[in-house]
């Protein structure tokens, strides 16, 4: 009998545009090793001001001329989430902050890390919300979250981390 897949969450603060792009990569990537079976992946955000909406144009537009699909809808975390899911990764320290405040138990802080954690490449500890910014932000978050979502890869298939 074969095991559950590992449920991984992506959280930013309104799930339009990192959290959903982390969560496209890694399904890029779960695709590309031929892993999706052994894998879950969702994105929430810390806010509920963009709920029901599909990730932002401009971050789809930047993901697509990579070959990455950004699917799904805006949603905010919940605490359910942290019995829900393997692994938290959140985009920035407040995402982080505001995700361990919903555990009043303390119970859970060992399945949330932050994403730049798992970069390789990209001296980055948070990745940059690039909502207010240009389109230069976007390519720049898509190659920060590339490089955490190969690094965060490696080290679930390693067992380092999970």
């Amino acid at each position: 009998m074969s095991n559950p897949p590992t449920r991984l969450l992506f959280v930013c603060m309104g799930n339009i545009c990192r959290s959903p792009a982390a969560e496209g990569i890694m399904n890029h990537l779960l695709r590309q090793a031929n892993l999706q079976e052994q894998y879950v992946c969702d994105s929430a955000g810390t806010i509920g001001y963009h709920r029901g909406s599909p990730p932002d144009e401009r971050m789809q537009l930047a993901a697509k001329k990579r070959g990455i699909l950004l699917t799904g809808r805006a949603r905010q975390f919940e605490r359910a989430d942290f019995a829900n899911f393997d692994l938290i990764l959140t985009m920035d320290r407040q995402n982080y902050w505001d995700v361990l405040a919903l555990d009043g138990q303390n119970q859970y802080g060992s399945k949330v890390k932050m994403m730049c954690e798992f970069c390789r490449t990209y001296p980055y500890k948070e990745v940059p919300d690039p909502y207010y910014g240009g389109a230069e932000g976007f390519e720049l978050v898509l190659d920060l979250l590339t490089d955490a979502c190969s690094g965060l890869l490696a080290d679930l298939r390693q067992g380092k981390v999970g």
